[in-house]
């Protein structure tokens, strides 16, 4: 025999000595399958914090490692001598992580509660003081190389943790940058699959060690942390700092800008949220252009949206208290768009801008797939009403775009306006004549590709006055090309489905309005069955005879003579006087 087995448990911590003659403990592993377990894939850090107390008690009973009984409590601490069994190791790491669950869990609470800031402080420290007497018990001799590496990395993970929220960022990048080292050396010296774990945690540390270069004074870090911002780097609380930090960034720069011009005007610029808000449009844009799939360009739409309208309704606040000076003070040019107003204009026609390349965006990835050829014929693919529905939105923005105030007049405005809405409304007729075609509704299809084709080529006409009009707008062109097609395919679908009906046998042809019923026994080709006025059965049904109860009439009765009975009648007595009295007054009745 080589040496005694080696027991793994189902997170991974090896039961008895290996046989390179030392306990192992995979710590990244164990902490991360814990995690998405319990409670860490939807953020809820107190769940894990149970998970993490109820199997530390489980540890501590297994191992006969108890404090005190239930009226006493002695402390107990692991030494290095007691490391018979990887457990004792595994106790210190639940130790840690109840600590740091619980500080994220105050994090999540410090936003609303500030004041527990200082308790989220005093667990972070208790965390990496944890992490940091695992770290001691590896080093020794009865640990492996591997648990070893990996507590190191484990202690500077948390050490930078809590130098990251004391903002001694020179610090934590020295403990984020030690902790990468380690990992990435570990990732090169093992399989694909065990390396997988060590990539993720590096790709987690990048954005920390961005942000406190970027503190320190590299300012081309911001550039690194824009680009993490893109791909989708730096979840979670993360995504926030990355947030408020290029806020902050635009907040300095904003303090420059005094004004903006748009349309052949100059608006003076006085909120502070509309100057920050303009500043980063442009990076918004080229970040929109430069995402790398559809989910990523949906957020940042979202993203941009809800940006404006937060300015939007600062700017309503200030339009509400300069109307109320306007009110008081008789002013002559309050006929005119004030500035304030203009300003109001433009940020809505960003925010409607947006909301229709957004609708584009995604009704482009639909008419992707709706040409695809269906995988699982029991899921419900894209269908041509979800785009009439997002082109009915666009149409509703466009047509909210010519009502601005400040532009009635631009006469340039309003027909850009128009033509954007006749290529819409080519596209969403496009769309509608593909679901009639879908029901087989041939002439409805034809007419209304008749209609697109009339859009596409009134949209061609005015596109010649307008310089550079179609710029930004779908392929009206590509638009023709296609309904073109659709058109030839359309004649042939509608001749061969005339063509079928007219093979059936002439007799099988039902002609009269014979009911169903009526026909049961006869199979025949009725296209009236399927109609809104199908003849099933007569309504109202016809008369028919039906035996009546004979009646009886005695007319012979006034005829007969019936024989005298007075013989038969028997004579009442006389009574008397008393009798004949009573017979006057009725009593004798």
């Amino acid at each position: 025999m080589s040496g005694p087995l080696i027991k793994v448990s189902p997170l991974g911590e090896k039961k008895e000595n290996s046989s390179d003659g030392g306990l192992g403990l995979e710590i990244l592993q164990i902490i991360k399958e814990s995690q998405q377990q319990h409670g860490l894939r939807h953020g809820d850090y107190q769940r894990y914090r149970g998970y993490c107390s109820r199997r530390l008690r489980r540890l501590r009973k297994t191992l006969g490692f108890k404090m005190g009984n239930r009226h006493k409590f002695i402390g107990k601490k692991i030494t290095a001598e007691m490391l018979s069994d990887s457990r004792y190791l595994l106790m210190v790491l639940m130790e840690a992580e109840r600590a740091w669950s619980y500080a994220m869990q105050l994090k999540q609470e410090a936003n609303t509660e500030p004041r527990k800031r200082f308790h989220l402080l005093s667990r972070l420290r208790k965390a990496a003081k944890h992490s940091e007497k695992l770290e001691k018990l590896c080093e020794s001799p009865r640990v492996d190389a591997k648990t070893k590496l990996e507590a190191q990395a484990y202690t500077a993970y948390l050490t930078g943790m809590v130098e990251f929220e004391l903002q001694e960022w020179k610090r934590a990048m020295e403990a984020f940058n030690k902790c990468k080292t380690i990992y990435e050396k570990l990732a090169s010296a093992f399989t694909e699959e065990v390396a997988v774990l060590y990539r993720q945690r590096v790709e987690e540390i990048s954005p920390n060690i961005r942000y406190c270069a970027y503190n320190i004074g590299d300012q081309n870090a911001i550039n690194d942390l824009m680009q993490m911002r893109l791909t989708g780097g730096g979840g979670g609380m993360m995504a926030e700092k990355l947030e408020a930090l290029i806020t902050q960034a635009r907040t300095k720069q904003a303090a420059t800008m005094s004004e903006v011009e748009w349309r052949g005007r100059t608006v003076p610029v006085k909120i502070d949220k509309a100057r920050v808000f303009l500043l980063g449009l442009a990076d918004n844009e080229a970040a929109v252009a430069q995402a790398s799939n559809e989910d990523t360009k949906e957020h940042l739409y979202e993203t941009l949206m809800a940006e404006c309208r937060d300015t939007i309704q600062a700017v309503r606040e200030e339009l509400k208290s300069e109307a109320k000076q306007r009110e008081r003070s008789s002013d002559p040019e309050s006929g005119k768009v004030s500035n304030l107003q203009y300003l109001h204009s433009y940020l809505t026609y960003i925010k409607l801008c947006t909301l229709v390349k957004r609708n584009e965006s995604m009704a482009h990835t639909l008419h992707g797939k709706l040409k695809e050829p269906a995988a699982d014929e029991n899921k419900r693919g894209p269908r041509p009403q979800d785009l009439i529905r997002l082109y009915d939105i666009i149409l509703q923005s466009l047509a909210e775009l010519s009502t601005l105030q400040g532009l009635e007049d631009d006469h340039t405005f309003q027909k850009e306006v128009s033509l954007k809405t006749l290529v819409y409304k080519a596209y969403r007729c496009f769309f509608i004549a593909q679901s009639y075609v879908l029901v087989k509704k041939w002439s409805e299809a034809l007419v209304l590709y008749e209609r697109v084709l009339k859009y596409a080529k009134e949209v061609q006409s005015k596109a010649k006055t307008l310089n550079n009009s179609l710029k930004d707008l779908p392929d009206v062109q590509e638009l023709i090309a296609e309904v073109s097609a659709e058109k030839y395919s359309l004649q042939a679908a509608a001749i061969l489905d005339t063509g079928d009906a007219s093979e059936a046998p002439s007799q099988l042809q039902v002609n009269d309005s014979t009911p169903l019923c009526n026909r049961l026994d006869t199979f025949c080709l009725d296209p009236t069955l399927v109609g809104k006025k199908p003849s099933l059965v007569p309504f109202p049904p016809e008369f028919q005879p039906i035996p009546c109860k004979p009646l009886f009439f005695d007319l012979a009765l006034n005829h007969v003579a019936f024989p005298p009975l007075d013989e038969k009648v028997e004579q009442k007595g006389k009574g008397g006087l008393t009798g004949y009295i009573k017979g006057i007054f009725g009593f004798g009745s």
